[in-house]
């Protein structure tokens, strides 16, 4: 996809791109160059961890908007594939 940088140098990320990445409006990125290329990511989420039984739960510091449910099935599919399962 190609998308231009206005005055202002702002760039629109195509909504198919924001989707599959799972960015949302107001998400804080780390944006950096590298061997001549631009990447763009979401920042890390501060989290504290929680003990939940015997289990560790990483709970995020911050309100964070839910995950679209598409996501999830996708991210869901992408692990288990990537275990064989």
């Amino acid at each position: 996809m190609k998308t231009t940088i206005d005055r202002a140098g702002r760039i629109v990320i195509p909504k198919k791109i924001r989707q599959a990445a799972g960015l949302a409006p107001g998400m804080p990125l780390e944006i950096r160059c590298a061997n001549g290329r631009v990447e763009i990511e979401p920042a890390p989420v501060p989290v504290r961890l929680v003990r939940k039984g015997r289990l560790l739960i990483a709970v995020p510091k911050v309100k964070l908007p839910p995950m679209p449910a598409d996501l999830v099935e996708r991210t869901l599919e992408e692990l288990r594939n990537e275990r064989g399962l």
